[in-house]
């Protein structure tokens, strides 16, 4: 669906305080690397993560996602009681029920009239809530809504780390499990507003979306474990041919030439996935602004926050063509598009 009354009227993100290195998790894993013959410095040369972010203390999903919407509402300069709907889209999450959406309304006392509720998709539900928001807005059914998002890796991190410093952990196991040690924490949050109510501001023009389902199990997260098994070889093939596909679209409804768009802002995995949508899709790196050596990969949050931080060194120019990307396991694909 395209829109034509869909504005971004506030957009925030929150950087996570706490770094760890790729160097002292080898350091902790040096046992298990020695005995396996790998690679000492195996996440930074392959993944290209040399740190990821983390919180300070027992941080939930709903506590990191209020800071990024309290942030997102002052950004737009409108009071809670105006929000129509809240989409929480973390992948983190409180509790299997309530939802964590929930949490998060009440945490920001949005009015009883306001929808609120979680959408799950992997690294793209953030880009799912954008688009459920943008329909009701451009029906007339709301005038603002809050999309959040917030991640917590710090316990995957503790269990992972202690599974793979067990004697019985073979190299398989830690091919496996090597996705979860470059996960990062963060939040963001996105306030979208019909377009009428905030003259000038950002506008989306909405998107194309493809799925692949039949490869649903190249990447799962575990619950009762904390834990992520990831068959990266075959996630990068198969999503890239998923993402031939989604492009081939975008082209064909949002009218996309690589050379007209601007800025590319895309899911950040590793340096091994970007590089390779980089050449699948020839796209001028210089176009692509990268965190995810010093973030880590924070799932869905990634897109808006690297959007935020583009804004926030003044790399976005009034009528820029901003290309949103995104490909998560499932395998599903969304593409769409901001004009600044």
């Amino acid at each position: 669906m395209l829109f034509q009354h869909v504005a971004i009227a506030g957009l925030a993100h929150i950087d996570a305080p706490r770094r760890l290195t790729s160097e002292e998790i080898h350091s902790r894993l040096k046992p298990t690397l020695d005995r396996l013959g790998i690679k000492y410095n195996v996440l930074e040369e392959v993944a290209g993560v040399r740190e990821r972010r983390l919180w300070d203390g027992p941080v939930r999903a709903s506590d990191a996602a209020t800071l990024a919407g309290v942030k997102a509402l002052a950004d737009a300069g409108i009071d809670a009681d105006r929000i129509g709907l809240l989409v929480n889209t973390s992948v983190s999450r409180d509790y299997l029920e309530p939802s964590t959406a929930s949490i998060v309304a009440g945490n920001l006392r949005l009015p009883d009239t306001c929808q609120n509720f979680d959408v799950a998709n992997a690294c793209l539900a953030f880009l799912n809530g954008m688009d459920i928001a943008g329909r009701m807005i451009e029906r007339g059914e709301i005038d603002y809504a809050l999309v959040v998002d917030g991640e917590t890796a710090d316990l995957a991190y503790e269990k992972t780390l202690e599974r793979l410093s067990r004697a019985e952990i073979t190299e398989q196991d830690f091919r496996d499990e090597m996705a979860t040690l470059t996960l990062g924490s963060g939040a963001a949050a996105m306030v979208l507003a019909r377009a009428e109510l905030a003259p000038g501001a950002p506008r989306y023009k909405g998107g194309v979306t493809r799925s692949a389902t039949e490869w649903n199990q190249l990447c799962r997260g575990d619950l009762h474990h904390d834990r992520m098994i990831a068959d990266g070889r075959m996630l990068m093939i198969e999503g890239l041919k998923l993402g031939q596909k989604t492009f081939t679209a975008a082209k064909a409804v949002l009218g996309w030439a690589v050379e007209e768009l601007d800025q590319f802002v895309i899911h950040q995995v590793s340096k091994a996935h970007t590089q390779a949508f980089l050449r699948a899709f020839r796209i001028d790196p210089k176009k692509v602004m990268t965190i995810f050596g010093e973030h880590g990969n924070i799932g869905p949050a990634s897109v808006p926050i690297v959007l935020s931080k583009l804004r926030e060194m003044g790399r976005l120019k009034k009528g820029n063509r901003i290309a949103l990307l995104g490909i998560g396991s499932g395998l599903n694909c969304s593409m769409a598009e901001v004009v600044w």
